[in-house]
């Protein structure tokens, strides 16, 4: 059917809050059940934090999501190459060594220890934890002086969005990750907005309230009102935290929860790199290997010539401030720092992400509080069984991660589509029994 702006709104089995991973779907669930559904999404395109844009002739450049981690476990890795979308299966530039003077490979295996070391303190906290209901935050796990404390930190910043002293041990545990990470060589994103290509989506259409004290559900948006028997909302928990959707009744207690798993930040600046040939492809440059705020990058990305940047958490989130020229001249610094200053010359920007700028995002991926394990289960509760949270941050083993929002709204897909029926044939036995 496509994304349309005239679209009427005025009933609808189904109304889904978001076309992301998981709204898109829980759209192709309800589409497979023969549900009438529509999918109204607040910017003027799909794919929400997932987000491809052309660069020349080579691959896309992903903004969002790019890698499809647990790629042996990941449902989205599966589905690509049956929608057109081929897989990079080369290895990880972060699992390689890094190349810079300032990091030899003796400094590198005494760091890998040191992470070890602290990744078997965690996953021992966090069975303690899951025994006595005791949480507590990773970075209290760190060595007490230790030498690479920043750089585990920032690598914190880098996968939750936010340091360690934010992080909840016992969610970070709960994380499954198989060490297998692959990338859609025509551009996640991409290949996100094709799998909701041909599904009922409204753009630009910015719900405001949901009410649901009747017998339907009634969504209060830009367009006016839409009713509905069932709804499911995959907004961002920062998003729904800062109350940008009323609900009635209220919700309090996903609310909570929404805000105990706020999204970290992690942002990306490409750099075009000229004379690309004096780099290898896909090799990873620490900006500093001694402080917390620091950039990664990765020269050649796909062998395409630029350098990719990586930044998280407060530092991300303070360069976001300034824009493209705070980030370039943060990595500018950083990687003349490593590799001198005649690399300034071969570099320039080419544009940065700003995920904590973005109203309908206000973050990357989210992450649980300290003390705050149990909220991911407490957003995925139905409500009444025809109001449910889908998203990233309702993924008990996969947050933080594409597939772990797909996964998401299948099952709410399927949840309230079996809602939906038993509806129906409620309905319609009344009304044999009428006439």
């Amino acid at each position: 059917m496509g994304h349309v702006r005239g679209m009427s709104l005025l009933t609808h089995p189904v109304v889904i809050i978001g076309a992301g991973a998981a709204g898109i779907a829980a759209g192709r669930e309800l589409r497979r059940r023969g549900i009438g559904f529509v999918i109204l999404e607040a910017r003027d395109r799909i794919g929400g934090r997932a987000w491809s844009i052309p660069y020349g002739t080579s691959a896309p450049l992903d903004l969002g999501c790019e890698w499809l981690h647990s790629a042996d476990a990941n449902i989205l890795a599966a589905m690509a190459p049956d929608h057109g979308f081929a897989l990079d299966k080369s290895e990880a530039p972060w699992r390689r060594p890094a190349h810079q003077a300032d990091f030899t490979a003796a400094d590198q295996q005494a760091f890998w220890a040191a992470q070890a070391v602290f990744e078997a303190k965690l996953a021992d906290a966090a069975a303690i934890g899951e025994r006595t209901g005791q949480d507590r935050a990773a970075a209290e796990f760190l060595e007490p002086g230790g030498r690479w404390n920043s750089l585990i930190d920032a690598i914190s910043t880098y996968y939750n969005g936010a340091p360690l002293n934010h992080v909840s041990v016992i969610d970070y545990a709960r994380y499954r990750d198989t060490e297998v990470d692959w990338r859609v060589t025509g551009g996640y994103g991409a290949f996100i907005a094709a799998l909701g290509a041909d599904l009922p989506i409204k753009l630009g259409c910015v719900v405001s309230a949901v009410d649901a004290t009747g017998p339907t559900i009634r969504l209060e948006t830009s367009d006016g009102r839409v009713e509905t028997n069932g709804v499911i909302v995959t907004v961002p928990t920062t998003v729904l935290a800062s109350g940008a959707i009323t609900f009635t009744p209220a919700l309090d207690d996903h609310l909570a929860a929404a805000a105990a798993l706020p999204l970290g930040v992690a942002d990306k600046l490409f750099l075009a790199l000229d004379r690309p040939e004096d780099f290898a492809p896909d090799t990873r440059l620490i900006g500093a290997t001694g402080r917390t705020d620091a950039g990664s990058y990765t020269s050649r990305p796909r062998g395409r010539p630029m350098i990719e940047g990586y930044f998280g958490g407060d530092y991300a989130r303070a360069l976001e401030q300034r824009g493209l020229p705070a980030f370039a001249e943060a990595a500018l610094d950083e990687i003349a720092g490593v590799l001198g200053n005649d690399i300034r010359r071969r570099l320039t920007p080419i544009l940065a992400t700003g995920w904590a700028r973005d109203p309908f995002a206000l973050g990357s991926y989210s992450h649980a509080l300290p003390g705050q394990a149990a909220a991911r289960a407490v957003l995925a509760t139905p409500v009444d069984d025809r109001i449910l949270f889908a998203g990233e941050a309702t993924s008990p083993h996969f947050f933080s991660t594409a597939h772990g929002a797909f996964e998401s709204g299948l099952a709410a897909g399927q949840s309230l589509g079996s809602y939906v029926e038993r509806h129906e044939t409620l309905r319609r036995d009344q009304v044999r029994g009428d006439v």
